[in-house]
């Protein structure tokens, strides 16, 4: 499983009700329901990835996140995730809004745009970096946001949602191994993944 979903994973106390938003084939499903007890539901918006978790026997709903969430009642989760999805929702206030209504936990975790890489290309080539992590060309990509850490720590700020921790990672895309980043993450940090709490008042 990648380093970023065992940091996910690590959060998740054993036997809680989890919504993945995004859930891809439902490795970090199976990983919950195996070593946790957790009872897990996904949302995933392409076809082959939800027939990849209906034959592990994952429970898995077939839809866009932006509309399947308005379907559940408030507080009908442990724990909701958004894992390396964010760059791609074209409402960002309003699907975290909705994952801490639904659940009493968020976690979200994205490429981190203000990593020094991606810096250097956008410096010494003047152009649109492309990463591992972020392969697309500009006129191509899913991604319609970029995020930095800092950024995100400022737009949670307004929301007035409750950083309840925060881990930055050095991690080869799509790896099991990788290292936590703990001296300058908005420039070090190739990933940033929150635990987010209710919003304040």
């Amino acid at each position: 499983m990648r380093f970023d979903l065992q940091v996910v994973a690590s959060w998740i106390e054993p036997g809680a009700k989890v919504l993945d938003l995004g859930c891809g084939g439902g490795v970090l499903m199976e990983h919950l329901a195996r070593e946790k007890g957790v009872r897990a539901t996904g949302i995933e918006n392409s076809e082959e990835k939800v027939a990849e978790c209906l034959s592990k026997g994952l429970s898995v709903l077939h839809g866009d996140i932006n509309e399947e969430v308005l379907d559940y009642s408030d507080n009908a989760f442990d724990y909701v995730i958004l894992s390396q999805t964010l760059q791609q929702v074209y409402d960002p206030a309003r699907i975290i809004g909705q994952m801490l209504r639904i659940g009493s936990r968020g976690i979200v975790s994205f490429p981190n745009f203000s990593h020094i890489g991606i810096r250097l290309q956008l410096m010494l080539g003047g152009r649109s970096p492309i990463s591992k992590e972020l392969p697309y060309d500009w006129f191509d990509t899913p991604n319609i946001r970029v995020i930095t850490i800092k950024d995100f720590r400022r737009f949670c700020k307004k929301l007035g949602v409750d950083i309840q921790a925060e881990v930055a990672t050095r991690t080869p895309h799509q790896e099991e191994q990788g290292k936590l980043v703990h001296l300058l993450p908005n420039l070090r940090a190739i990933y940033g993944i929150f635990l987010l709490g209710r919003q304040k008042g």
